[in-house]
């Protein structure tokens, strides 16, 4: 079995998604010949003064907000979450559910871009045969409602989200306007590096030719196939699914698939594992796995043109970006030769990288021509461990990332605390309750300039709780299911979203994080402004950060407590350099709206209780 490099830097968080069990550290193996091509630049950056980084790019004039939710699960009403159920038992929502009033309930929090995960049709249990689309074989499906990233076709929608299912893609083009209406942007995702097992286009245009139609299925790998092959040898279905579940009358362990494709996560053999992404065939950009990794990229492959034409198509029903799944499993060079061309349909289009390898990072933007990267394993991961009060957390972690990891290009990164992969903060096996996050959702959204964003029960405390299906367990809310997430269903409040069922706690949690996002959003000094680190002062360990954000027009100091026991009580110095940018304004902390009394001069007195923040215009 062969297996590219890039699997060994998947990470947890993507490994998890398609098979729920986690590669560890010591799978990961740092991809030396990048970290060569970078070392000088990240001497010279170690070597810069830290006083300020420079904003280098202009990306937009607000900051991006970007509220990710899955219409699958945002708009169902049901209640009865039976492990495994289907949709007739534990619901699913649509298109349509997602009101006007629930846009206003997102633009309350300062969102401006909506990211519908899942919107694209992808492999399901569920029967919709009686609309000339195949019924999905239950060994190559995970969960009943099936993953989102097993694309079953590129230019169709998901049926679940329809309430006519015959017309379904009017529903989302609706969709679309409703939410361009509210002056709020659409994201999808784009899953370009593996397909369902199942992939039949029913829905393409009569000129587009099919993935695989025209594959010379004789050779393991052909420049011109859109596929990879195990020749001479059927597909055998991973050993190892659970026993006993619902589904298990569906599966015989078999699928027809002869000869064998790779399998999405690079693996090069007849039978995956059960921890494999075994539900998805790898697609072909022209790299040649059995020869180490060389490259055919003259001409241009048949699968860089296909995808072209799948991202334009979505740009042209006024889709204003795209979220790429497993970014780096696909050449850079695709990218820098797509990206441009789709932005020319639309030059406002932003493309998101899933990426997870810090060491190529600025490959990605300068060469990839993205406009932004996941910050997981810099600052989410950091974060993480002090949320968790985990005995190595350090807020060194915070400056390594803005200060090392992504020095120069920080204001690229999206941060997160939440996502479809990650564990729900309030869950039991990440924090147990919602306000333990709070600083460092602070720290998320006023770092840099770049997005935040929030997943959809993050702002209400969703814990995640229950053995929804395929995922188990898990501290997540299921993306392979169908199911009804208990507190934003609060929120929803069957169709009113208007938070009446909300408890105090709740209230308060997403009041906080309206105002936070109300601050970054406006906040002259995040968009524009340049950082200064503040040193060590006061009483301040190593779970309590400041930094300072400052522009011509306004000053901002972030003070982030992540401490359990301990009070944060300092007199932050403010440098003369930053003193002289601007006239003084009256000390504020701008989550509270408190004026307070601070006498004038260049030191802030400031005391932050426990598992809190503040952030303080002057």
């Amino acid at each position: 079995m062969l297996k590219s490099k890039m699997e060994n830097v998947i990470g947890k968080a993507r490994a998890n998604r398609y098979c729920r069990k986690r590669f560890t550290p010591n799978n990961r193996v740092i991809n030396v010949k990048a970290l060569v091509w970078l070392l000088p630049a990240i001497l010279l950056l170690i070597s810069l003064p830290t006083f300020a980084q420079k904003n280098s790019t202009k990306m937009s004039d607000k900051k991006i907000v970007i509220y990710q939710l899955l219409p699958r699960l945002f708009g169902n009403k049901n209640t009865s979450n039976i492990p495994y159920g289907t949709i007739e038992q534990n619901g699913s929502g649509k298109f349509n559910d997602i009101t006007n009033k629930a846009l206003d309930g997102l633009k309350e929090l300062h969102v401006n871009y909506v990211w519908y995960t899942g919107a694209l049709a992808h492999a399901s249990l569920t029967d919709y045969s009686a609309f000339g689309i195949q019924v999905d074989d239950a060994d190559v499906v995970k969960g009943r409602a099936g993953s989102p990233y097993a694309i079953r076709d590129y230019y169709d929608v998901d049926p679940d989200l329809a309430v006519d299912v015959k017309n379904r893609m009017q529903e989302f083009e609706a969709l679309v306007k409703r939410t361009h209406a509210k002056d709020l942007k659409v994201i999808i995702d784009f899953i370009p590096n593996h397909v369902a097992r199942s992939y039949h286009a029913y829905a393409k245009p009569a000129n587009v030719v099919d993935f695989g139609a025209e594959d010379d299925v004789t050779k393991a790998f052909s420049a011109k196939n859109d596929f990879y092959y195990i020749p001479g040898q059927p597909f055998i279905v991973p050993a190892g699914a659970p026993k006993q579940t619902p589904i298990s009358v569906l599966q015989d362990g078999k699928f027809t698939e002869n000869p064998a494709k790779a399998t999405g996560n690079n693996v090069f053999a007849a039978q995956p594992k059960f921890d494999d992404w075994y539900e998805t065939i790898k697609l072909n950009y022209g790299v040649d796995y059995l020869t180490g990794e060389q490259k055919h990229f003259d001409p241009v492959p048949p699968v860089w043109i296909k995808m072209k034409d799948i991202l334009s198509f979505w740009a042209n029903k006024g889709v204003d970006g795209f979220r790429c799944d497993m970014a780096e499993m696909v050449p850079i060079a695709f990218w820098n030769w797509v990206i441009p061309q789709v932005k020319a349909i639309n030059p406002n289009l932003i493309f998101i990288g899933e990426a997870y390898n810090p060491q190529v990072y600025r490959h990605y933007l300068n060469e990839g021509k993205f406009d932004y990267l996941y910050d997981k394993v810099g600052l989410y991961d950091g974060l993480k461990k002090l949320i968790r009060n985990e005995p190595n957390a350090d807020v060194k972690d915070i400056k390594h990332v803005w200060q090392v990891e992504s020095a120069g290009f920080g204001d690229h990164m999206l941060r997160f605390l939440e996502n479809h992969d990650e564990e729900r903060i309030a869950s039991a096996g990440f924090a147990g309750k919602a306000e333990l996050a709070l600083p460092a959702m602070v720290v998320s959204a006023t770092l840099g300039k770049g997005p935040v964003m929030l997943y959809f029960g993050q702002e209400v405390g969703e814990q995640g709780k229950g053995t929804e299906g395929f995922g188990g367990d898990d501290n997540r809310t299921t993306i392979f299911d169908y199911w009804g997430v208990p507190a934003h269903q609060q929120w929803m409040n069957g169709g009113k979203f208007d938070g009446k069922k909300l408890n105090n706690d709740q209230q308060k949690l997403r009041s906080y994080y309206q105002q936070l996002l109300k601050v970054t959003t406006q906040s002259d000094a995040v968009l524009n402004g340049d950082i200064y680190d503040v040193p060590q002062t006061g009483n301040m360990n190593n779970r309590m950060y400041a930094f300072i954000r400052y522009s011509g027009k306004q000053r901002l100091l972030v003070v982030a407590n992540f401490d359990r026991n301990q009070t944060l009580e300092a007199s932050i110095e403010i440098p003369d350099e930053i003193l002289k940018v601007k006239s003084s304004s009256r000390v504020t902390d701008l989550l509270t709206g408190v004026k307070l009394n601070i006498p004038a001069g260049t030191g802030i007195p400031v005391k932050i209780a426990p598992v809190s923040a503040q952030v303080i215009e002057f």
